[in-house]
């Protein structure tokens, strides 16, 4: 209570001082009452009051001693406690920093960093590392990141013993730098009951901007998430032509015998190998069709109508778009995809993307030497040559090879782009694929002519991503200009210009009707846009660092984000909240994608593992078990592993096999 009345007589003497008469007032009608302490937290005004007296004393050292005494009292806290009150030192720490750096301290501010920076490494380090360019006071209004994190503030959810705790260590050291931080730049989301489970940390630190009103205010908008209506899928359902399970074993059966024969002119050594997987994929489909899981409950995706003209699909293309559905194998946790995996070999470090075809028969590689290069996997087989194959004797008879051979050239080169190709990506159909390049241009190329048709130019930075929406003819691209752009194969100038995001537009993703795109952005957010207003929709929060991949299921109801840490997230679009993190991956997740009737996702990442997840079990996490954090949820059903191969690109086919890519890395 002395210590309460110090502050007490500090803030009546500070009004008086100022004339604030009504304040001092006030002040004094609620010392008479002595009903309840005052908050000196919760209250904006006294807030302010507090942090303008720990601006005003120059004695850099308060800083120094305050968080210094706050890690070891939180580090000693109870286990029960502890994760929860570690949350606080991280947005405490980098604002003491810049509030040294805003003072002139130039130097303590320093010695400070880096005497403290191991605390926060492993979690972040890329953030550690910006800060780490902040040499003088123009640099925090210079730097847009550190701008950026003095305008805004930390959400930290934590339960209410531990705010208590909190705030009676702070009033009890009498730290007011450290409370006049923690005010100005942390919201507490208080809940009641026990701590959140340590799993949970991803979800409750959260950096939003100085409107969150309005991102909230955002995510109330009206999304229509469906699938386009006279849709092929919906088509088929109505002619009611789908197979039964007998004659789609029976047409698996055929694919497989002609996928042993192709592969045996192309592994001429691996006959028995082949013929034994063959033997093993017919054992577990038999064993998947006895295993079958009940139907599915999940309503229908309801039907939308499209925002876009959409392009006209020929006869010809429809039908075989139709036969493929017809045979797609349904997957499940007991029934998981056949995965072929594409090695690109003796790159030297050389290459920055990859990309896969719809059907698996082109394969894209785009290279830090401008160029972009394609393999055809029918005429690859059709060389025979040994040397395609003799990197990785041992490799398995899924898996091609993608290397020199010799002095032949064993792909198409497409050359004309004059910086490092960073993304490429095939049209539905397989005839066109685009790349993108640090040139800032996006060039179209037709497979069939072998040969540029145009260049796109809009963006005055590098272009991070491009991607074909899932009927053609349109594409949407990612740059370093914080913009994502939608384009039309007709118009050499962008449809739509998407602005919002506060740094890097790292990557983009169609919905599957066409309706809206996705981007993921360095500033750890994901925006969802309404492709014929250009309008922000729906903003996800809860990264912790750079988002590195995107996809959307199927039906367009949920899409998952992949980001630096090895952190996957599954969002449901029309809340806009995160459904479950997906824990697993130790690197970078470079690629996801769901499988074709959902049910499953697939990662890939730079720690050379591909990991298969149950959408179906993630998506329908009871409440109890999610606000709990209960580790069960997490569905991981396999990993899959190279040698040292880090996962550049995933694709699923439209009959549901799974193709891969990646370089071999001798370094790892």
């Amino acid at each position: 209570m002395e210590n309460m009345q110090a502050v007490n007589n500090f803030v009546a003497a500070y009004l008086k001082k100022k004339g604030f008469k009504e304040a001092e007032q006030l002040l004094e009608d609620l010392q008479n009452k002595e009903s309840a302490p005052i908050d000196f937290h919760n209250d904006p005004e006294l807030a302010k009051f507090i942090h303008r007296f720990s601006q005003s004393e120059d004695d850099v050292a308060r800083y120094q001693d305050g968080y210094s005494k706050l890690r070891s009292w939180t580090y000693s806290s109870l286990d029960l406690y502890k994760h929860e009150l570690l949350r606080v030192l991280y947005p405490v720490f980098i604002h003491s920093f810049m509030d040294m750096v805003a003072k002139g301290h130039l130097q303590e501010a320093r010695t400070f960093f880096n005497n403290f920076r191991e605390d926060h490494e492993l979690m972040h380090s890329r953030d550690l590392q910006k800060l780490e360019g902040v040499l003088s006071q123009s640099h925090l209004e210079e730097m847009e990141f550190a701008r950026s994190l003095r305008q805004s503030k930390v959400n930290i959810k934590i339960c209410q013993y531990s705010y208590d705790l909190l705030l009676q260590y702070l009033h009890k050291t009498q730290s007011t730098a450290m409370l006049g931080v923690i005010n100005e730049h942390i919201n507490f989301q208080v809940s009641s009951g026990q701590p959140s489970s340590i799993s949970d940390d991803a979800e409750v630190v959260t950096l939003i901007g100085s409107c969150q009103d309005t991102a909230n205010q955002i995510n109330q908008k009206e999304i229509h998430w469906g699938l386009l209506e006279d849709s092929l899928e919906e088509r088929l359902e109505k002619a009611g032509g789908l197979l039964s399970d007998s004659e789609k074993t029976e047409e698996e059966n055929k694919e497989g015998d002609a996928d042993d024969t192709k592969k045996r002119s192309v592994e001429s050594g691996k006959q028995g190998a082949s013929t034994k997987k063959l033997k093993k994929e017919k054992a577990l489909n038999a064993t998947a069709k006895s295993a079958r899981p009940e139907a599915s409950t999940t309503p229908a995706a309801p039907r939308v109508k499209a925002k876009l003209p959409l392009p006209l699909m020929s006869t010809e293309v429809e039908q075989s778009i139709l036969e493929d559905l017809r045979n797609r194998v349904q997957l499940s946790s007991v029934l998981l995809p056949s995965v072929s995996f594409y090695t690109f070999l003796n790159t030297h470090n050389g290459l920055n993307c990859s990309s896969i075809s719809h059907d698996g028969s082109l394969v894209a590689g785009g290279f830090s030497d401008s160029s972009l290069k394609v393999w055809d996997m029918a005429k690859l087989g059709q060389q025979g040559g040994s040397s395609i194959l003799q990197a990785e004797n041992d490799s398995t008879s899924s898996e091609h090879v993608v290397g020199p051979n010799g002095g032949k050239r064993s792909y198409t080169l497409f050359q004309g782009h004059s910086g490092p190709v960073h993304s490429a990506t095939f049209s539905p159909l397989g005839d066109f694929i685009l790349s993108s390049s640090a040139d800032t241009t996006i060039r179209l190329w037709s497979t069939k002519l072998n040969a540029n048709l145009v260049c796109y130019k809009g963006h005055n930075y590098p272009v991070w991503d491009v991607q074909f929406s899932p009927v053609g003819h349109y594409f949407a691209s990612a740059s370093h200009d914080r913009t994502a752009r939608i384009w039309s194969m007709d118009r050499i100038q962008p449809l739509r210009i998407m602005a919002g995001h506060l740094s890097d537009v790292d990557c983009v993703q169609w919905h599957a009707n066409c309706n809206y795109i996705a981007t993921g952005s360095s500033d750890k957010t994901v925006r969802l846009w309404d492709v014929q207003n250009g309008e922000c929709v729906r903003i996800f929060i809860g990264h912790r660092s750079m988002i590195l991949s995107l996809a959307m299921s199927p039906d367009g109801r949920y899409m998952a984000s992949g980001d630096e840490d090895g952190m996957i997230m599954m969002w449901d679009i029309s809340s806009g909240r995160c459904i479950t993190p997906l824990m697993g991956h130790t690197s970078c997740v470079w690629t996801v994608a769901f499988s074709c009737e959902g049910s499953l996702l697939a990662s890939g990442s730079a720690d050379c593992t591909v990991k298969l997840w149950d959408v179906t079990t993630s998506a329908k996490v009871p409440r109890n078990e999610e606000k709990s954090g209960n580790p069960n949820r997490l569905r991981l059903l396999k990993t899959l592993a190279t040698k040292s191969t880090p996962v550049y690109s995933l694709q699923f086919s439209r009959r549901n096999l799974l193709f891969a890519a990646g370089a071999l890395s001798k370094n790892l």
